[in-house]
């Protein structure tokens, strides 16, 4: 009988550390960290393997702490929803002190780890925590603009990379962390839209107009302009040591059109199922822009 009890318990305390640090959420952001750093790496020196882990791990640390926190301040507003209800806090499955440990111990091994690479990195780790829990998590049910001041620690991540790797925060790092806050936009915008009352029932109103409107419909598109700019950046050649080939650049064109002819659907369309399908492209953009970024760096 304890045989067979122990593998499930074992099993439930996995699904719920994961649920706890949302990790999906978390690889997809320490991937763009991941990307950040293969940008601005020289070369594969001894030490690389041993960096790119730390930074895996602490990154991982990083995010997980952050939506544990979240978590924990969000207990009763996710008992409203139909898609939060089930996590482990507002469900019953974890206490809010545990859900609270597990959120400070990530904060500390996290913020450690990252360190051990160099001090900005870990200051800029500690910056998206605060800035995520403190600033952003508070703001969501008093104004629209929860989302801007979610796009700094959402964007934090790619140019993260670059600071590890290179200990510098210049024009490359903040033009990967421009790439990734105007990218924050339409992605969570499009959310907002086909999650939109289901948000309602917690008091969250993520839209810019508040509504599912043609106006938020066209700051979506807007934004998704404005990203594609922004990721054309680097074959002007102003941005040092970051830049891309012009078929590179083409092929980066090629992705934001793909990305802002779902823009324009959505602003015709304004359904819930454009704004899904939205979402899911800007997740599949922003992933394909890193892989073009590497290999055409290391193609060069």
């Amino acid at each position: 009988m304890n045989a067979t009890a122990n593998p499930v318990s074992v099993k439930s305390v996995t699904t719920d550390f994961l649920e706890i640090t949302k990790a999906r959420l978390a690889v997809s952001v320490v991937f763009s960290s991941l990307a950040g750093f293969m940008l601005g790496v020289a070369d594969f020196e001894h030490d690389f393997w041993l960096v790119l882990l730390k930074l895996a791990v602490g990154g991982y640390c990083m995010v997980g702490a952050s939506n544990a926190y979240n978590q924990v301040i969000e207990k009763d507003l996710d008992a409203l929803m139909d898609r939060t209800k089930n996590r482990p806090v507002p469900s019953g499955r974890m206490t809010t002190g545990t859900a609270l440990t597990i959120a400070t111990l990530l904060t500390i091994l996290g913020i450690g780890i990252l360190y051990t690479i160099n001090p900005k990195t870990a200051m800029f780790g500690a910056i998206s925590i605060f800035l995520y829990t403190s600033v952003y998590t508070p703001l969501k049910t008093m104004t629209p603009l929860s989302v801007f001041v979610g796009a700094f620690p959402g964007a934090i991540p790619f140019m993260l990379g670059w600071v590890a790797a290179t200990g510098n925060f210049g024009i490359e790092a903040g033009t990967l962390f421009l790439i990734q806050f105007f990218w924050q936009f339409p992605h969570f915008w499009a959310i907002g839209w086909f999650l939109y009352d289901d948000y309602a029932k917690a008091g969250f109103f993520m839209l810019p107009s508040g509504k599912k409107d043609k106006s938020t419909a066209l700051q979506i598109l807007l934004y998704t302009i404005w990203l594609i700019i922004a990721s054309l950046l680097p074959v002007l050649g102003y941005t040092g040591d970051l830049w891309i080939s012009p078929i590179s650049a083409v092929i980066v064109l090629l992705l934001g059109l793909w990305m802002l002819f779902y823009a324009v659907k959505l602003y015709k369309a304004r359904t819930a199922q454009a704004a899904r399908t939205l979402m899911l492209v800007s997740v599949s953009y922003i992933t394909l822009l890193q892989i073009v970024y590497i290999i055409d760096k290391f193609l060069r």
